[in-house]
Formats: structure tokens, sequence, C-alpha cells
């Protein structure tokens, strides 16, 4: 088996910014799923088994169309390769999925699925996440997860009150949209769910938006990956333009992202002032909104037609004054740039509220009337704590017997 560690530079952090360290590691199980790999890994995977190199494009496209573009479970089921070849990569390989350990409905259609992932064999950890569906009436966009727990300890953030556990694979990225269109009957031939929100268009998850647990950036490799495989037009097809990675700003990343996978980008902001983001978003501490500035001018591709959004939760008495408002318009001068004014999302403990709606839409004239485009967030998933910066494995609540009656379940479902 093979094991992927995870490193932490908090050593070099500055003083009042701390990183967590993870406290687990990925561990390859015996039969890893294909799910995940690149075209040139499955490539590669193909060669190791014996197919000649002159079949292996060819191969890796026909396999590439049942992952993908089918959702195929079973390689048994992949008609156009051959017996052989399927028996082969049925003995070594699986196209296996996370498996989806609880569902919640909203009353407003939002689901959220709670993803169990492969562990450390010794783990006494959960490596869960969770994923957020979001329906409209002709798109669904599809909230997605980068690393069990997050590396960040952002103060208004359910998220970052958890543990990090590890980073998600390539493959444990790429399934959270693969569950989600199994969930949703989404491949050819499929049987959509009869509860809840359903779109009316010919696909169930239209967008994606790299916002569950974690931070992106942290994780940039897998995330690049997984994001390539999505938005293959072979496959699962999910424009660039459709797919958006949210940062909380890790400064060295940024240009990376644009330039190998080019997909939208969201910054996290919050503040417009360092004091208050040092608060708010810790990572400030390390790379202050003077830097953070900086990145996001020079965003490659970035244009009046590919606009960075700008998130920026709204904090009763904390950061939506009018001086506030106006010294953002001022801080974005210069930057293809939206607004996207959250409404503080409570969860348990929090010492946050959320700004007066009055408030909200006094913020939001000052930006409009500036030239920016500035929606305000409607929250969805508050009732079932998927809203924005609710996210917080179920597991992670649970106490340590629940936790091992849980695994216990999942041991004699095996």
């Amino acid at each position: 088996m093979s094991t992927v560690e995870i490193a932490s530079d908090a050593a070099q952090s500055p003083a009042g910014f701390v990183e967590k360290a993870p406290l687990e590691r990925y561990v390859e199980p015996d039969k890893p799923s294909l799910i995940g790999l690149t075209r040139k890994q499955l490539t590669a995977v193909l060669g190791a088994i014996g197919v000649p190199e002159a079949q292996r494009k060819m191969r890796v496209q026909q396999l590439w169309h049942w992952m993908y573009f089918r959702g195929f479970t079973e390689f048994a089921e992949m008609t156009s390769v051959s017996k052989e070849l399927r028996a082969e990569l049925a003995q070594r390989f699986t196209l296996a999925r996370p498996d989806v350990v609880a569902e919640q409905i909203s009353v407003d259609g939002t689901r959220k699925w709670l993803l169990r992932l492969a562990g450390d064999p010794d783990s006494k950890l959960p490596h869960d996440v969770e994923c957020v569906y979001i329906p409209d009436t002709e798109r669904g966009t599809l909230c997605v997860s980068s690393q069990v727990g997050c590396t960040l300890t952002c103060s208004f953030c359910h998220t970052g009150t958890q543990r990090l556990v590890r980073n998600l694979t390539a493959g444990e990225i790429v399934g959270q949209i693969m569950v989600a269109r199994d969930r949703m009957g989404d491949w050819p031939g499929g049987t959509r769910p009869t509860d809840g929100v359903v779109p009316s268009g010919d696909r169930c998850v239209t967008n994606v938006v790299m916002m569950g647990m974690g931070e992106p950036l942290y994780n940039l490799d897998a995330v690049r990956d997984a994001l390539l495989i999505v938005s293959d037009g072979d496959g699962l097809g999910i424009s660039k333009r459709r797919i958006t990675l949210s940062t909380s700003g890790v400064v060295p990343n940024i240009e990376r992202a644009g330039n190998e996978i080019g997909c939208m980008l969201a910054v996290s902001l919050h503040a417009v002032r360092n004091e208050l983001r040092n608060e708010l978003v810790p990572l400030n501490r390390k790379y202050p909104i003077e830097m953070l500035m900086e990145a996001c001018r020079n965003y490659p591709g970035a244009s009046n037609a590919k606009r960075i959004t700008f998130e920026y939760v709204m904090l009763k008495g904390v950061n939506d004054s009018i001086e506030d408002a106006k010294a953002l318009v001022r801080l974005l001068k210069g930057i293809h740039a939206k607004i996207n004014l959250i409404p503080f999302n409570p969860w348990p403990g929090t010492k946050y509220e959320c700004s007066d709606w009055e408030q909200i839409e006094k913020f939001s004239a000052v930006v409009f009337d500036a030239g920016y485009a500035s929606p305000v967030r409607t929250p969805r998933g508050r009732d079932i704590l998927a809203a924005c910066g609710q996210l917080k494995s179920a597991t992670e609540k649970l106490s340590a017997r629940e936790r091992m009656a849980l695994r216990a379940m999942a041991m004699t479902d095996e």
C-alpha cells in the first residue's frame, strides 16, 4: 500500500498565525479506485498490467467514457472493452466513490451528504467530509470539499473549528461529483429523485464550487487534477466557466491555479483592514491584504468577462459599516471584480451575529453605485447546517462512543 503524507509550513508562519498540522494520512486501499486518475496516470496503469502500447490511448478513451460520461460503477458493464481486460481491471481496481453515510434535505431543497472516505486502518479519527447540492429551477450547484477538516482557523467559520485530518486525493474530490450525479440520477438514462427541488434542465449538476470543507490552495495538485477531469469535455464536461475555486488567500498558489486550472476564482475577503482581517482570516497575518490584492490583479485570464468574486460575510457591528463599504470600493480599484455579500450563517457557539437586512442593503448600494455587481447571497440549507461557513463533518460532532458505533456499523456492512 502507498501513502500520501501532508506537509505543513507552520514553523515558518508569522507570529499569531498557526496552520494546523494534519493528524492522519491517506492510505491507498489494496484495490484502489481508478476514479481521479489523469489520462496520463490511467495510461501508465494500463501499461503496468500489460496492455500493449498501441492500444493504450484507445483503451483510456473507452474507460474515460464509461466512467465519466456514463457513470458506470462496474467494469463488467463496459461492453466495448474486451472481457479479458475487464476481468484484469476488476481483479486489481475498483470504480468506487465515497460512501454516503447520511443525507439531509433542507426545506428549501438543498441536500447535504456526509461522505465516508478511505483512511488509515489504524485511524481513530473519521475520514469524513460534507458535500452540498444547491438546486435551482434551471441549474444545480455542487459545493465540494478539498480537505478533511481545514488547515485554517477563520473565526466566523464553523469548518475552521475542526481539526485538520488530511488532504483529499483527486479521486475523492472527483468522487463527490460522481456521488452527486448518482444520487440525482444525472447520468444518461438516470432516474431523478421525486423529493426536494430538481432542476428542469438536461443536467442536475451544472456548476461546481470548491467552497466546501478545507482550503483548496493548500491541496492544489489534487484539486488541479480533479478539476481538469471535471472539465474534460469527453466526460463530466462541466465548463471551467462554471467551476469556481474559492481561497482565503494562499497568495503563492493563486497564479498557479490560474495557469494550471483556469477556472473562475473567488476570494474570501471579509475585511478591508489588515487588523480586522487578521482576526477574521488569520491567514492574513502571513499574506496581508496588499499581497492578496496584487495576486488578484495578476490572476491569469482575469477580465470583465471573467471577473474575480470577492466574498464578504456580513457581520453585525464588525465589518458592515458604510465606511467599510467605501473602503472596499477603493481596495478593489483596477481589479475585474464582483462582490458577493453573504449574510452570516449562525452556528452553535459562534460569537458573531448577522448584519441587519437594512444595513446589508445600504452596504450593497454603496458598492453597486461604484460600478460593481454586489448581489446578496440568499442563504440556503441553514436548517441542516449546509449554508456557507456552516459545514462541519457530522462525525466530528459525535462523542467517542457514537463514533465507535458508526465505525462498527460500517465494518458490519462490509
